[in-house]
């Protein structure tokens, strides 16, 4: 493990500490303002937090979601990064999870239903005849409570939210809390906390769209995955459970090359890919998942993660529709996502990593993703 990994890992070891540092001086700051009212009107606020080189990051707190993210061009020119929205009705009616914090399970559920302890559980289906990213109203859908804290690390601000027993078919009364952090190192972190008082499945995630030339497709982003394995899956995404290698085929991204070189060559009646990577290292360190470059602008970002898996998606379905932030139009490869967590479908699967959480215990994630430009 390098340098950078063994800090980063430290700072997950203090998650428990609840990240009572001093604040940091400087440019560096959180700035709260209205974002508007949702249809039940209930407000929705956002949070823009300034690194201390000016990197920028406005998550609201509807869904916990990541909204825009500014980061420096090889000429130090901003842009953002991240596909969103520019108003709330924008967010609230159409919504393909831009940047949204998901679970209580992210990915996917086979049938809406599983059984814990015995017990036969049935789920919200919201995806054909499945379960996809915590059902109908799942986190994505919420208001979360919202409070700057103080971090060593940078401009940080603390989510929490409280899902009662019942949520969308989940048992027992599941308690979260979400930390982003924009870093003065130039990164965005996102630590994850959550602890019930009955065995429950989860696993969170976020889920934002990344486009680095901050317009266009994403087909000539380069692109490298931590991963020797993939999940392989049936024609409506759901595991077979088996675990392949990625050699000699399209999955292949252990050295770093265009997205664009394979994406057509991937998937049914839909291209793209939409498929869940074994991390090498499989949650037991904070490890290095994915590194991507885009030529035109010099931006890179290196995600490092403490989960499993990462689901890496290509905005297969998004279909010219939808108009974001700065009026870009979203087409198919318009973003891509790398959403760490664990495989999908592990409730049916026992050789998967469990995502189980059980009462006394603390669900823990942390995942990093950090810029730079050449």
């Amino acid at each position: 493990m390098n340098l950078k990994s063994s800090i980063r890992l430290c700072s997950l070891l203090v998650l428990t500490s609840l990240y009572a540092f001093p604040a940091v001086a400087g440019k560096s700051g959180v700035q709260k303002t209205p974002f508007g009212h949702l249809k039940n009107g209930a407000t929705v606020d956002l949070y823009t937090l300034t690194n201390a080189h000016g990197l920028k990051a406005k998550i609201m707190t509807y869904g916990a979601t990541l909204t825009e993210l500014y980061t420096p061009d090889r000429n130090g020119k901003m842009g953002d990064i991240v596909l969103g929205f520019d108003n709330l009705a924008q967010y609230e009616k159409r919504n393909p999870y831009f940047g949204a914090t998901v679970g209580r399970v992210a990915n996917r559920i086979a049938k809406g239903k599983f059984t814990l302890n015995g017990k036969k559980y049935v789920l919200a289906v919201n995806n054909g005849p499945n379960h996809l990213h915590g059902g109908l109203k799942g986190f994505d859908k919420v208001v979360w409570k919202a409070k700057p804290i103080a971090s060593a690390a940078g401009p940080a601000v603390e989510f929490t939210l409280h899902s009662p027993n019942g949520d969308q078919g989940y048992p027992g009364n599941l308690d979260v809390k979400v930390v982003y952090t924009l870093t003065n190192a130039d990164g965005i972190r996102i630590e994850y906390r959550a602890a019930t008082d009955k065995a429950t499945p989860v696993n969170l995630t976020n889920h934002a769209y990344f486009n680095l030339a901050c317009k266009g497709d994403i087909l000539d982003h380069e692109l490298r995955i931590n991963a020797d394995r993939y999940i392989v899956v049936d024609d409506v995404s759901i595991p077979t459970g088996e675990i392949r290698s990625v050699k000699d085929n399209e999955m292949d991204f252990l050295t770093m090359h265009r997205i664009g070189d394979s994406v057509e060559r991937v998937g049914g009646k839909v291209t793209g890919y939409d498929h869940n990577y074994a991390i090498k290292g499989r949650g037991k360190k904070f490890a290095l998942a994915c590194q991507t470059y885009e030529p035109t602008s010099g931006r890179t970002m290196d995600m490092y993660t403490t989960e499993p898996g990462m689901q890496f998606y290509t905005g297969n379905y998004m279909d010219g529709t939808l108009k974001g932030v700065g009026g870009n139009i979203y087409k198919k490869y318009s973003g891509f996502c790398i959403e760490s967590g664990h495989f999908p479908d592990a409730v049916h699967h026992p050789k998967f990593p469990s995502i189980i959480l059980q009462p006394g215990k603390v669900y823990t994630q942390m995942t990093e993703y950090d810029f730079g430009a050449h």
